[in-house]
């Protein structure tokens, strides 16, 4: 048990308070002060029981300056451990301690990853054994200052290294504890400017708004955001649904504190339940000694945005529903009460309205998460807004991969604008990156732009049979030829594929408007 003692900060009290403890034969393995006035002394306590406890409390009273005690989950050292590793395991580089002896002291998950080890096997082992030629303590000790972009081989492969010395306030070397390496692969340097270039515009200023019924969600969107209040947001697989839930927290009262993500669809029931709620310390067999801070408690004071929430399981909708009720939670393993305040937001692919109705979401949750509501529409709904937005990532495209502005002919323009974007923005910023990579001059060609078939509508599905028989002839062989004309774009390939004449094939492209520039 860990205990928290708010107590006047005088000389002895630290004695006073070990001296009860010890009169009742509780034993002592930690302790440190804290508070913001060092009026806290927090006390670990492996063997103090919940009733014996219950019975030190009104002792503990009658210590001179102590004015309460409590039950704790964490030693505030623990907890910023905690938030260290959960900091650094979110890095998608490698970040690495090194000593002045030149070994690793400590390494995130991606570190670990690059040198082929587990993470709790890193400390101790000789950078040298993976770096060649480059002598880190040595460097640190001649410029004593933060080296960035510096060409180093680990393993095999070129990485440019950030230095940052590990120094006292003493100003000679030999009080230099080391440094902290950050390792950025050279290949994908590009790519990372590019990412850094892309976050430039942030909020609402980086949705795409050319489109009349976009612009309407975005108008709705900054009407929704100040408000604090759970806000669900639906909309199809690559809509922009975290793009919506970000812009929402950065213009909200909360935009300076953290969001973090969680998507629910991508962990099992325990897992998401420990990412979100987070669990105490030895709660299950393979679990730290100190316990995990979960998703919730580091988005304090911020949004918690939850991705694919119609995949949440039963026993994680209730704990959610407890937390949105009561404000507060348990860690698992824990009896502890934890209070936060969070905003929630949530996205779905799915009509939650209909689950509720085949009882496979919980309703009393639907109505928590439903107070506020958006609905992204659609690529195929935002055509009018098509334009700018292929101009857009075609500029992205090319500034990433590092090539001349190309132009999109009118029948490539018009290829996109004839298709079913099932993958919707996402799909599109993909086949544009691609068509980019694969045109060889100023133009991106028909081609260059690959879109699958899949999820295309059969011509017969919902075929009408009214009107006579060259009616319903005129209308199939319209389907067939739009659906053709998106793998074969142009009237002499499509003429070879149905065995035609182009010339055939070219009026009847003209008869029913395929192909031509919107």
């Amino acid at each position: 048990m860990r205990i928290k003692v708010h107590c006047q900060n005088r000389v002895g009290i630290l004695r006073d308070i070990l001296e009860l403890l010890v009169a009742y034969g509780v034993n002592v393995s930690g302790g440190e002060v804290g508070g913001e006035h060092g009026d806290a002394i927090y006390l670990r306590c492996p063997n103090l029981i919940n009733l014996q406890f219950q019975a030190l409390v009104p002792k503990f009273e009658t210590v001179a300056g102590v004015f309460g005690v409590k039950r704790v989950g964490l030693m505030p050292s623990e907890r910023r451990h905690m938030e260290l590793n959960a900091l650094l395991g979110a890095l998608e580089f490698p970040v690495l301690s090194i000593d002045m002896g030149g070994s690793i002291v400590a390494a995130n998950r991606a570190a670990a990853q690059l040198l082929g080890v587990r993470v709790d096997e890193v400390p101790g082992i000789p950078l040298s054994r993976y770096a060649e030629d480059f002598d880190l303590p040595q460097l640190v000790r001649a410029n004593r200052s933060r080296i960035n972009g510096l060409r180093v081989k680990v393993k095999g492969d070129i990485f440019l290294a950030d230095i940052a010395p590990l120094q006292s306030e003493h100003e000679d070397s030999e009080a230099m504890a080391g440094a902290v390496l950050t390792l950025h692969r050279a290949d994908r340097v590009g790519e990372h400017i590019y990412n850094v270039r892309k976050q430039e515009l942030r909020g609402f200023d980086s949705i795409f708004q050319s489109s009349r019924v976009m612009a309407a969600v975005v108008r709705e969107a900054r009407r929704m955001a100040p408000l604090d209040a759970p806000l669900l947001i639906e909309g199809e697989t690559g809509t922009g649904k975290e793009l919506l839930a970000r812009a929402c927290h950065l213009a909200s009262p909360r935009g300076q504190s953290p969001m973090m993500a969680l998507n629910c669809a991508g962990f099992s029931e325990s897992m998401a339940e420990t990412e979100l709620f987070g669990y105490g310390p030895g709660a299950f067999e393979g679990a730290r000694a100190e316990g995990k801070l979960g998703l919730l408690e580091l988005t304090s004071g911020g949004t918690l945005f939850l991705d694919g929430v119609a995949e949440m399981s039963a026993r994680l909708q209730a704990k959610l529903l407890r937390y949105l009720q009561e404000g507060c939670f348990r860690r698992v393993g824990s009896d502890e009460e934890v209070y936060l305040d969070v905003r929630i937001i949530c996205a779905t692919q799915v009509d939650l309205s209909e689950l509720c109705a085949r009882g496979e979401f919980r309703q009393d949750l639907y109505h928590r998460l439903n107070v506020l509501s958006l609905h992204i529409p659609p690529l195929r709904e935002c055509l009018d807004g098509l334009a700018p937005l292929v101009e857009h990532f075609v500029d992205q495209a090319s500034r990433q991969i590092g090539c001349a502005l190309p132009r999109l002919t009118p029948d490539a323009m018009a290829r996109l604008s004839q298709y079913h974007w099932p993958g919707n923005v996402r799909q599109l910023e993909n086949v544009l990156f691609q068509a980019v990579s694969l045109c060889d001059g100023k133009w991106v060609k028909p081609e260059h732009i690959r879109l699958p078939d899949y999820g295309v509508r059969q011509p017969l599905g919902d075929f009408s049979l009214e009107g006579g028989l060259d009616d319903m002839v005129g209308r199939f062989e319209k389907a067939v030829l739009e659906q053709l004309y998106a793998a074969h774009p142009s009237s002499r390939l499509l003429g070879k594929r149905l065995g035609v004449s182009h010339t055939t094939v070219a009026n009847k492209l003209n008869q029913y408007g395929i192909g031509q520039r919107q």
